[in-house]
């Protein structure tokens, strides 16, 4: 049975659906033995922490233009330039050693070392498909959008693993096996990009509107709701700076090293992580419509950070991997309540232009913390060191973030 808020969608918001399950696949995909490729074909930790780092930064970059420019120049066409964008940086990565042209591909181009998204695309879905749906339903339709990523990063995570362990049980070296995985990254952006082309021209705004939001451009778009914009950016990218110390591939690596697990049986690890990360948000939007947006997010989220917190101090491997899942089976709960708040609390003409500036703090704070992350796992006895300073930082951002928006209720709660 297909749930109500569901069945108001058209063809392109489902087309929208299957475009992030592609690309998070993708992500899922290379997440799991993005490290290990790095520093197979001989880069350091120190090396790969950075190429990490500036791919983030280009990431951020890339998406601030195309995201506040989506709504003037057009969403599909920026969708699908975002995409050629994602092909074309994992066929640089699967083709070459040099760490300059790594560093620059990555930074042009756009990679996930988190599973994660990044790049335009969330942003500009998200304002699509606030368009077509009530503010009711929004924080649902955004809880299915989550679990479908989810579900897809979950599959990825699992494929990339178990295609590269495969591989390297035939006559291919470890390497070879973790660049199969690079190209079919590769390949899935431009499948995405095709996926692009036939969504049609219904997800643009409509004359009227993207007038009005022309005419209203201040701060990269953002006139009305420039301040409170400010603020959760701000906040945003305290929580993905501290999420970007135990981003999923170096999560896997501190597996590798602290365990000795491999990428086979890690792709299932973080399989089950995302899978259960995913359910969870469809509980999420049913808390929100009892308790809100706000309490919601923050009274999931800390308890999820203490379980990070621990999950360094278990001394077995399935005890640290059961802390892992019982903390991926909370922590994002927060993420389509958070997305739902930041489409409800702006102005409609500027919410691919909020969407897009908020995710890119989030990629700007989760772009820093690779490089740190990479001198620490250079040392063997600070490789716990990550998951510390994640979970207390994010238990800030979460104290924060309920002092200054308890009292700045989105539509469907001031009824």
């Amino acid at each position: 049975m297909i749930p109500n808020a569901l069945k108001a969608l058209n063809r392109d918001t489902w087309l929208l659906f299957l475009t992030r399950f592609t690309r998070l696949f993708a992500y899922g995909l290379i997440s799991v033995v993005l490290v290990f490729y790095l520093v197979g074909i001989g880069l350091t930790e120190s090396q790969t922490g950075l190429v990490l780092t500036l791919t983030l930064i280009g990431d951020t970059a890339i998406s601030l233009y195309l995201t506040t420019q989506a709504d003037r120049v057009g969403r599909r066409r920026m969708l699908i330039i975002g995409a050629l964008l994602m092909a074309a940086a994992g066929l640089v990565f699967a083709l070459t050693r040099n760490f300059f042209w790594l560093v620059v591909a990555g930074t042009i181009g756009v990679i996930s070392p988190s599973g994660n998204e990044v790049g335009p695309f969330l942003s500009i879905e998200q304002a699509a498909l606030s368009h077509v749906v009530s503010d009711r339903a929004r924080t649902e339709v955004f809880a299915w959008y989550t679990l479908t990523g989810s579900l897809a990063t979950a599959l990825g995570a699992l494929f990339g693993g178990a295609l590269s362990q495969a591989l390297q049980k035939t006559s291919t070296t470890q390497v070879t096996g973790y660049r199969a995985v690079v190209v079919l990254y590769a390949i899935l952006g431009l499948v995405l990009a095709l996926l692009f082309t036939r969504v049609s021209r219904e997800i643009e705004l409509r004359p009227s509107e993207a007038g009005e939001s022309a005419g209203a451009r201040g701060w990269f778009g953002i006139n009305k709701s420039r301040h409170v914009v400010a603020k959760l950016s701000g906040l945003f990218a305290l929580d993905a700076f501290a999420g970007g110390f135990v981003v999923q591939s170096f999560a896997a690596y501190w597996f590798y090293l602290r365990f000795g697990v491999k990428p086979a049986t890690l792709g299932v690890i973080f399989f089950w992580a995302n899978i259960f990360s995913g359910i969870s948000a469809l509980l999420a939007s049913r808390l929100a419509a009892r308790f809100g947006l706000i309490r919601t997010m923050v009274l999931t989220h800390l308890p999820s950070n203490i379980l990070l917190l621990l999950v360094p101090l278990m001394p077995k491997l399935w005890l640290a991997v059961l802390v892992l899942l019982a903390r991926f089976s909370i922590s994002q709960m927060d993420v389509p309540t958070r997305q739902s708040y930041t489409m409800a609390v702006v102005s409609p003409e500027e919410r691919s232009a909020a969407a897009g500036i908020t995710g890119v703090a989030r990629t700007m704070g989760a772009a820093i913390s690779p490089l740190f992350v990479g001198f620490l796992f250079a040392n063997p006895r600070l490789i716990n060191l990550p998951f510390f300073i994640a979970g207390t930082l994010k238990i800030l951002y979460d104290l924060i973030l309920y002092k200054e928006f308890i009292t700045t209720k989105p539509p469907e709660e001031q009824r």
